[in-house]
């Protein structure tokens, strides 16, 4: 098996391969890639979880430099 990675934004040139592969009967797969390392992703997700908690602190904007 070979794999055959295409990237691309042109939704027409998209379309036009996927067809392509239909018509000559090749299986293939989609796959969205997201452009943020996924422990970041993570890391954001419990971050904000954690503020739903209640664990966070809020601080004034006045307060800041006190």
């Amino acid at each position: 098996m070979t794999t055959l990675l295409i990237k691309t934004e042109d939704e027409a040139f998209l379309t036009a391969v996927k067809n392509l592969l239909k018509d000559f009967q090749v299986a293939f797969e989609e796959r969205e890639e997201s452009p943020y390392d996924p422990e970041f992703v993570k890391k954001i997700k419990q971050g904000r979880q954690d503020i739903l908690e209640g664990k966070g602190v809020k601080i004034e904007l006045d307060d800041i430099w006190k």
